[in-house]
């Protein structure tokens, strides 16, 4: 023991590079679901670490030789724990950690139920090196051995031409991986993880000076834009005209349990009686990012997309935005309120609300909340709403009263008390439970517009609910699949990510559209319904009654889907077969797919809309 311990403190540091660095390929070929597909993506997964690793243990050689096995093991712990963080990550969010996630920790659910559901036992494996080493570590301090280290400058030298070798192939291979950020996992298995996260640090850094260095002449091209989109109107164009909207953020709702039964019981009763007295869109898709329901907040409000790493609501509070609550307050003087049963602060809405236009906001401290009628995130949905109504009936009308509902929020916990519908009986405990969850929300739904009819407040509203994101991610698919009794499929997950939009304007005969659209166009079907023009306003949102079947849907990766094609995983698909097909039929709509994510992010980031009317 003493010999090994003697020879793998003489030679530490080669001992923890290659032990990270195989660890590292090994996470990367099996927890992460990269676009690799050829040798040359392999090779790339193999070589890009390299490089990287020895730079960083290469840090250890600024302390003295007596404290470098400690100073070893720390980067050690510190790699390990970002290689095992973005694991966890991305088993639920199919993405990878960015400075603005981390900045913003508390609002991807900290530490608690939701990362424990994501822990496996074999993630053990990840941390035997990590002990292994510790205990060299500190041995060799207490026996006062020190850890040898190669030529400075040629360790030095060689670990930078490693890192823009693997950077230098990876733009061959990919050109657009660097050029578009949003792309988190093109550039994770086109540089590695780990430069993966220098890059983005180094985007994190130019970000803010995207503002500073913003001036009139970049809105030339939006405006350009703009105008060359000529919006229809349709016969229901001012249909809704004057009456109150309520919106409804409906909670990791997901478009499959429409009309879905498990053990004979229906799981939305009340919203598949709704949609048949209502405008029902079932080909909507969650086009959200990393800050989820503020991402979606986001979209209905301004017509943007959202940034791809972070939420706008946190970093860019402070711009100027042609929101809904604006819009509608300037066209026809209504007050926008928004109801949330969670704290202030959470995805700074206290903040971002009074950018938006919101006069009101009703959060956690204006509910009665107690151990009894919460869970999860927040007061629960049915004393939510009943607790909301004497707020509601105060607004001043014409209102704009968004409700952000909780209850059915991963990983989906429910007192059996009020488990209104069994269970699923799948093998995916976390789809048998969101069964439960979203059964209660359809019940608290039900409860809400009974109320509303009883305050006499029906009749003279117009009810927008629609699904904020997706509940049960890529991790846990199969308990869906098998719930549907459907194959795992690209075609079956993609239609996955479909969220429900439900219209109900009283009185009103239910009708089914079928049109593709994303999140981003409810607020210019909103406008369309409401009787308010769309011309001249700087947004990407379509108006659903009148959406050009040509114009792609969008994806916060660069993704895309059309009436006829699809593109996604850097593949095109015929979308009907579902079968690959040559790339040029995505390439045209891959190009504006790109080009307005561009314009999006540069009007967020340059903050274009204050020198715009």
């Amino acid at each position: 023991m003493r010999k090994l311990t003697a020879f793998l403190s003489d030679h530490m540091i080669p001992a923890a590079a290659l032990l990270l660095w195989l660890k590292t390929v090994i996470v990367t070929f099996i927890g992460f679901d990269l676009p690799v597909g050829s040798w040359w993506g392999v090779m790339l997964v193999i070589l890009a670490p390299i490089g990287i690793i020895m730079l960083f243990l290469g840090c250890s050689f600024f302390f003295g030789k007596r404290v470098r096995p400690i100073a070893v093991f720390i980067i050690l712990v510190l790699c390990t724990g970002l290689l095992y963080g973005n694991l966890l990550y991305y088993r639920f969010y199919i993405d990878f950690v960015t400075v603005s996630v981390l900045l913003q920790f508390d609002n991807v659910g900290g530490l608690g139920a939701s990362t424990a559901e994501l822990i496996s036992p074999f993630d053990v494996l990840l941390f035997i090196d990590v002990i292994l080493l510790g205990w060299i570590a500190f041995s060799a301090k207490r026996g006062k051995r020190t850890v040898a280290k190669p030529n400075t400058r040629k360790y030095g030298l060689t670990s930078i031409a490693l890192i823009a070798l693997t950077i230098g192939l990876g733009s061959i291979a990919n050109p657009h991986a660097l050029l578009t950020g949003y792309d988190r996992e093109q550039q994770v298995a086109s540089f590695g993880l780990f430069n993966y996260q220098l890059l983005n640090m180094a985007h994190s850094i130019k970000s803010p000076m995207e503002k500073v260095m913003a001036d009139p002449s970049d809105t030339q091209k939006v405006s350009q834009y703009m105008e060359e989109r000529e919006p229809e109107n349709s016969k229901v164009f001012g249909l809704a005209e004057g009456k109150n909207v309520v919106m409804v953020s409906m909670e990791s709702t997901q478009n499959f349990v429409i009309n879905q039964t498990v053990n004979g019981e229906e799981i939305t009763p009340f919203l598949n009686d709704l949609i048949h007295e209502s405008f029902y869109f079932p080909n909507i898709y969650d086009q959200t990012a990393q800050g989820k329901t503020s991402d979606t907040e986001f979209m209905v409000d301004t017509g943007l997309y959202p940034l791809s790493s972070g939420s706008v609501f946190v970093r860019r509070p402070e711009n100027e935005f042609n929101s809904l609550p604006h819009i509608l307050n300037e066209d026809s003087g209504y007050t926008a309120a928004s109801f949330h049963g969670n704290d202030r602060e959470f995805w700074n809405r206290e903040e971002m609300y009074q950018s938006l236009g919101y006069e009101e906001f009703f959060s956690k401290a204006d509910y009665h909340v107690t151990a009894e009628n919460s869970v999860n995130y927040g007061i629960k949905d049915i004393p939510f709403f009943e607790q909301s109504m004497d707020k509601l009936t105060g607004l001043n009308e014409p209102y704009m009263a968004k409700f952000i509902t909780l209850t059915n929020h991963f990983p989906f916990l429910l007192e059996e008390e009020d488990q209104l519908i069994e269970p699923a009986d799948t093998r995916v405990g976390v789809v048998d439970r969101y069964v439960t969850t979203v059964r209660y929300q359809d019940a608290a739904l039900k409860r809400f517009f009974d109320m509303v009819k009883e305050a006499g407040m029906y009749e003279g509203t117009i009810f927008v609910l629609y699904g904020d994101h997706y509940g049960i991610s890529e991790q846990y698919e199969a308990g869906v699949h098998e719930l549907l009794e459907q194959e795992d499929t690209l075609l079956n997950h993609i239609k996955l990510q479909q969220v429900p939009l439900i219209i109900h304007i009283p009185g009103q005969e239910g009708r089914i559209i079928n049109t593709a659209g994303g999140q981003i166009d409810i607020q210019a079907t909103l406008l369309h319904l409401l009787g308010i023009s769309t011309d001249d306003r700087v947004s990407f949102s379509h108006d659903l009654f009148t959406r050009d079947p040509e114009e792609p849907v969008v994806f916060r990766d660069g993704s895309m889907i059309t009436d006829d094609y699809m593109y996604f995983n850097h593949t095109c698909y015929d979308r009907d077969a579902g079968e690959t097909v040559e790339s040029e039929h995505c390439a045209p709509y891959q190009e504006k797919a790109r080009e307005e994510l561009e314009m999006s992010d540069k009007i967020i980031l340059g903050d274009l809309l204050r020198f715009m009317e």
